[in-house]
C-alpha cells in the first residue's frame, strides 16, 4: 500500500467485503486502460457510493494488481477486495459524518409527557411484541 492509501483493519475489511458481496460493478476497465475519464468516473462513483466494485476487461493478470494500487494512490481511497477481474474499493465520505452529526444536533428534544400519556406509549410498545 501507498501512503495516500488508509490501512483498513481485518474486522473493516471483513465487513467492507460482505457489504460489496450484492453490489454490481458500476465502472468498467477495458482495452484503453486506466484513462483521466475512467479516474474521474471512479471518483466521482466513490463520493457517491464509498463502496464500489470495477470490473476488468483483458487486462492480464499480472497488471491487475499495479491498476489496483495505481487506483488507490491516485484517489485515496482503501483497498477491499481483488478476485479475478473485479476490484473492490472503499474511501469514507466526510460529508456524510458531518450531515450524520448536525442531524443529530437538529433534533427535537421529546416533551415531558404525563403520567396517562407515559402509560399510553408503554402499553402500545407492548402490544407490538
Amino acid at each position: 500500500m501507498t501512503e495516500n492509501t488508509t490501512e483498513l483493519a481485518p474486522t473493516q475489511r471483513r465487513a467492507l467485503r460482505a457489504a460489496a458481496h450484492h453490489l454490481n460493478p458500476v465502472v468498467s476497465i477495458s482495452q484503453k486502460g486506466l484513462t483521466p475519464s475512467v479516474l474521474s468516473e471512479i471518483d466521482r462513483c466513490l463520493t457517491a457510493h464509498e463502496l464500489i466494485k470495477l470490473r476488468l476487461y483483458g487486462i492480464e493478470r499480472e497488471t491487475r494488481a499495479a491498476l489496483f494500487a495505481e487506483i488507490c494512490s491516485a484517489l485515496r481511497c482503501s483497498e477491499v477486495q481483488h478476485i479475478g477481474n473485479l476490484l473492490v474499493l472503499w474511501r469514507e465520505n466526510p460529508k456524510d459524518a458531518s450531515a450524520e452529526k448536525s442531524a443529530q444536533a437538529t433534533r427535537r428534544k421529546s416533551e415531558p409527557m404525563t403520567k396517562k400519556q407515559a402509560a399510553v406509549r408503554t402499553e402500545a410498545r407492548n402490544r407490538k411484541r
